[in-house]
């Protein structure tokens, strides 16, 4: 008959034997493990969506800053947002803004009474849809490039509504020059 051996310090007795030592450190290592393959990616990803939002605010702030710009959109942009701004117009300026929900193109430009009538049958409307004394830009998008709609001048507009995914304008022009109508466009996409 052996007699258990007596361990010999008061530490050895807590020890559990060597196959339950392996049993314990691979739970151990295999703990951490899974809390690396999944705390690493996890916390790329915070960081990474905090840094695309972040860069998202930087570009809104640039482009806010820098409001209308004082050329003609390009050719795609018009032909997605339809906006066909006939060729002899003056004083042309743009500013586009997009979220994930509605893209909006904004337009600004100075044409001839023909130019207007071509502008007007190239989104589909005619001059007797504009209505005299009507605005139909909203204030919040006026003021988004800074656009002013207030006091006497002579306001003639429509808006024409098309189905998904074709924009619908917002059209504003300034009458005070009959032969020089100043044409006001907001188009907007939804995506």
């Amino acid at each position: 008959m052996t007699v258990p051996r007596q361990p010999t310090s008061p530490d050895e007795s807590f020890r559990p034997p060597e196959g339950r030592r392996r049993m314990i450190l691979r739970r151990w290592l295999t703990a951490i493990i899974i809390v690396l393959l999944v705390g690493i990616p996890a916390g790329y990803l915070v960081i990474s969506a905090e840094q695309s939002r972040d860069s998202g605010r930087d570009k809104a702030a640039e482009s806010s800053a820098q409001g209308l710009r004082d050329s003609w959109p390009s050719q795609m942009k018009r032909r997605v947002f339809e906006v066909p701004i006939p060729p002899e117009s003056t004083e042309v300026a743009y500013f586009e803004t997009s979220n994930w929900k509605t893209s909006r193109l904004y337009v600004r430009f100075t044409t001839t009474s023909a130019g207007l009538d071509l502008f007007l049958d190239g989104v589909g409307a005619d001059r007797a849809a504009l209505q005299e004394g009507a605005v139909t830009i909203s204030p919040r998008d006026a003021a988004t490039v800074g656009w002013d709609f207030t006091g006497d001048t002579p306001w003639a507009g429509l808006r024409h509504t098309r189905k998904d995914p074709r924009p619908t304008q917002d059209i504003a022009v300034d009458m005070t020059d009959s032969a020089q109508p100043k044409v006001y466009v907001v188009s907007t996409a939804n995506p």
